[in-house]
């Protein structure tokens, strides 16, 4: 049986690897906005965004807990998206602060 400390590192890391998952799909919608796509590579897009994501998330559950997934690894993702997704919605007004011109 693992020791608290050493699941609280793996949750750690777990809110890391969906933060950096949420973050690496809004650099992708930031592509998007920038070079215009028709629906099928949108759709080749997502397809090998999700590819990636679970090879991704395999070899991070593998490195963590031997492979076992646990419940508050789960969490610990869906935790970090959510997190990044607050911060990245605060960065965004925080810019639109900076660059709107008072008139």
């Amino acid at each position: 049986m693992t020791g608290i400390q050493e699941e609280f590192m793996v949750f750690l890391a777990a809110v890391l690897s969906g933060g950096i998952i949420r973050l690496v799909y809004r650099c992708i919608s930031c592509f998007r906005q920038i070079v215009r796509h028709n629906l099928t590579v949108i759709g080749i897009e997502d397809l090998i965004f999700w590819i990636g994501t679970a090879v991704y998330l395999f070899v991070q559950i593998y490195h963590t807990s031997s492979g076992s997934v646990r419940w508050y690894y789960i969490l610990g993702v869906v935790v970090g998206a959510c997190l990044m997704s607050w911060l990245l919605q605060k960065v965004k007004k925080m810019c639109k602060k900076i660059y709107t011109r008072k008139t």
